[in-house]
């Protein structure tokens, strides 16, 4: 997992503030967050040995980001502590229905390079799921990219924050390519989900799966026909780790040798139990959680007190 490992400080509000508004706050939490982070403990949680390649402030913050790592069983040897820079900072304000907007501030999470992947080189392997997203420096992320390929793993990419297209030789170093609906159009000029994933496949990717948030997932596959993943009724509290939560999931059942769509119904499940909860690392699901929305049974309480 290469990722950012952030400090996240959330607001619940009644409705999301205009441009030049100010509005009042209901509550206010400080949790553990980051997209690398949020992704590697789902990960973790969903049975998978993770290892996380990140980098962390010197600050109160960075340490106890680093106590989470070890609390949830991810390696991380291969995160480094930046002297002189502040742990990675989102601000977060969430309205009723779950709505939310974000702004991170990158914090040592932008010192991440090259030289911090070639040092997880051990870490990599054939039968590994390296999982990367865009909230630390491209050049990192293609570097483990590139890495990941040249030793056989598997490689996935969140593609978010995104707002326009990637370079292509990016593009190709990638197996599954995961972005949200938004981030597909945004990439590709495309005026749906569907075209937006044919367009990605054709510029090199090896399989595509959109997520859509209450709509499921859209699998994309070449010389496959499409195939829509449906999501699963809950109460959404706070949408903020959704997505993560489903790369996670997806990234875990990669690697217990699932196929893409049993991996993308696995992302789609994980994804609903996050809305739960308030807050990211709070919110990611255990394999109990999941299995007990997936396969319901006789439905005990789906979020564990």
């Amino acid at each position: 997992m290469v990722g950012s490992l952030n400090y996240d400080h959330v607001v619940t509000v009644d409705q999301l503030p205009g441009r030049g508004q100010t509005v009042s706050g209901h509550g206010y939490i400080s949790v553990p967050g980051g997209k690398g982070l949020n992704q590697a403990v789902t990960a973790s949680r969903l049975g998978a040995r993770v290892s996380m390649i990140g980098c962390l402030g010197d600050d109160t913050a960075g340490s106890s980001l680093r106590d989470v790592l070890t609390r949830e069983g991810v390696g991380a040897r291969t995160v480094r502590t930046v002297a002189g820079l502040p742990s990675g900072t989102a601000l977060i304000t969430v309205e009723k229905g779950g709505g939310n907007t974000i702004v991170v501030a990158a914090g040592a999470n932008g010192d991440l390079g090259p030289q911090d992947v070639e040092a997880a080189r051990g870490l990599i392997g054939p039968s590994s799921v390296v999982l990367a997203q865009l909230e630390v420096p491209l050049t990192a992320v293609e570097a483990v990219l590139r890495l990941a390929r040249a030793l056989g793993a598997v490689t996935v990419l969140n593609p978010s924050p995104v707002t326009g297209p990637l370079p292509r030789p990016l593009v190709a170093l990638v197996d599954v390519l995961v972005p949200n609906e938004t981030e597909a159009l945004a990439m590709t000029g495309c005026p749906s989900p569907a075209e937006a994933a044919e367009r990605l496949l054709a510029e090199g990717c090896a399989a595509v799966v959109v997520t859509l948030g209450e709509n499921g997932a859209l699998v994309a596959e070449p010389g496959r026909a499409q195939e829509r993943v449906p999501t699963y009724p809950v109460d959404v509290v706070d949408t903020t780790a959704a997505g993560d939560a489903f790369c996670g999931a997806l990234a875990a059942s990669l690697a217990a040798g699932g196929g893409l769509i049993e991996a993308a119904r696995r992302g789609c499940v994980a994804g609903a139990v996050a809305t739960t909860v308030m807050g990211a690392v709070p919110s990611l699901p255990t394999s109990a959680q999941v299995d007990r929305l997936q396969f319901p049974g006789s439905r005990p309480p789906l979020v564990e007190k």
